[in-house]
């Protein structure tokens, strides 16, 4: 994982891990990508009124809601709304980064929606503190993705398929490296892998693990 200050709150889930009957945010076609754009109740606050004060863990000295974040933004997809629903019992498919990736005084908060089918990325959001409040600086539906606090970067690693792929096995991978310039992420290297065939095709696609 990244080198910068991280503390997942969210719930990893893999497919073994949900119920047969579980939402699944996974979609095949790609959604909306707004890559420069400036837990859990469905009726919690908007992230407008989301504290930003910040502890000396790093962390928010309030607890701030994700799901919130999420329901209560412009700049989420209503797909992904729609589909954003506990997997089991109260658990949401998230998981939540808290760290320096737009130099500012305050922690920054990355949240990744996930599918609860198979913990395949189906959106990828930077939330920075601005005015006291969190501000949606960053969003990525082109799924499947993953976002990441990397050195003081932001790091998203997307597996990209062929037409024969199996979810599992995507043929390359795409991993694209954002920095923040003062007032929005703008592109800084982009890095594509192409798997071998070797041993019966593409390698698996990039699991997600819990932190403690």
């Amino acid at each position: 994982m990244s080198a910068g200050t991280v503390v997942l709150v969210g719930t990893v889930l893999f497919a073994a891990g949900c119920s047969a009957g579980g939402t699944g945010l996974r979609d095949g076609g790609p959604a909306q990508t707004d890559p420069v754009s400036k837990t859990s109740s469905p009726t919690a606050t908007p992230p407008d009124h989301a504290p930003a004060t910040t502890g000396a863990s790093g962390k928010p000295s309030k607890k701030v809601d994700p799901v919130a974040l999420l329901k209560a933004d412009p700049k989420v997809s209503a797909e992904v709304k729609r589909d954003l629903k506990p997997c089991t019992g109260k658990d949401y498919p998230i998981d939540v980064s808290y760290g320096k990736v737009t130099g500012n005084a305050v922690v920054d908060i990355v949240v990744n929606v996930l599918s609860c089918a198979d913990a395949l990325g189906r959106g990828s959001y930077v939330y920075r503190s601005e005015g006291g409040t969190y501000e949606n600086v960053f969003s990525d539906e082109q799924s499947p993705v993953y976002a990441e606090i990397d050195r003081g970067d932001l790091v998203v690693t997307r597996p990209v398929y062929s037409k024969s792929d199996a979810l599992a096995y995507p043929s390359g991978e795409d991993v694209i490296t954002y920095r923040w310039n003062g007032e929005k992420f703008t592109e800084q290297d982009r890095v594509h892998t192409d798997y071998s065939n070797i041993d019966g095709g593409a390698q698996p696609a990039p699991a997600v693990t819990q932190k403690n």
